[in-house]
């Protein structure tokens, strides 16, 4: 095991030259194999741990740039300000002025997180109300969940009245020509543009199914699934 001093040396040359690393490379570097030893040199930095891949990189405190979330993603893997995946999923979720969809929360973190808000809700740690027919997630809080549904409301209101531009139009359409029927559900196609990088919610899906005179056609009614 190297000394302090050596310890701290490495691991700043370290994280100057990767960003981010696992245990194991942490170990060889500090030439121990006791975890113990790894973390209390760790600490005496300080570091985060990321909320993705089940918290198995590092970092030094003072390396992520956080955005305005309290995130920072150095290539596919995930850090946050706030700690761990479901104290930043919590955190998200309170202090949004709208509150947040669970396909908010998974496009924003890029992980899974069904599990995570379910024992969230379970916990009275977030709250969660029906809204345009789906979960919209809340502050524990009731008085600010009101706010937060009002706030939403708002939203949806305002992007109905707006003009929605052409290339959006054309991706919707051609969504609904490549999948036909199969895919006319604007909940679910809204997710598949969006994870193609096109910034739009089920509602705008649904203003142009309207426009155009689309039926919407749920997934349980494919052909696939009465197979």
């Amino acid at each position: 095991m190297l000394s302090a001093e050596e310890s701290r040396q490495q691991l700043v040359a370290l994280f100057r030259r990767q960003g981010i690393v696992d245990l194991r490379t942490l170990s060889t570097v500090l030439e121990t194999q006791s975890r113990m030893s790894v973390f209390r040199r760790l600490s005496a930095m300080g570091y985060v741990s990321s909320y993705s891949h089940a918290g198995r990189y590092y970092t030094l405190r003072d390396i992520p740039q956080f955005d305005v979330d309290g995130l920072w993603h150095f290539q596919s893997i995930g850090f946050s300000r706030h700690g761990s995946l479901k104290s930043t999923v919590e955190h998200m979720v309170a202090e949004a002025d709208a509150g947040r969809t669970h396909r908010e929360l998974q496009v924003r973190l890029q992980v899974r997180v069904y599990n995570t808000l379910l024992d969230l809700v379970r916990n009275d740690r977030i709250g969660r109300e029906t809204f345009a027919g789906q979960y919209l997630y809340v502050n524990a809080d009731p008085g600010v969940a009101r706010s937060q549904v009002a706030c939403r409301g708002r939203q949806q209101a305002a992007l109905a009245e707006m003009p929605l531009p052409a290339a959006i139009v054309i991706e919707v359409l051609a969504e609904l020509i490549q999948g036909a029927a199969v895919h006319s559900d604007p909940q679910r196609m809204a997710a598949r543009l969006t994870a193609r990088g096109f910034s739009l919610t089920p509602e705008q899906v649904e203003a142009v199914f309207n426009r155009y005179g689309v039926k919407k056609t749920a997934c349980s009614h494919s052909r696939r699934s009465r197979r």
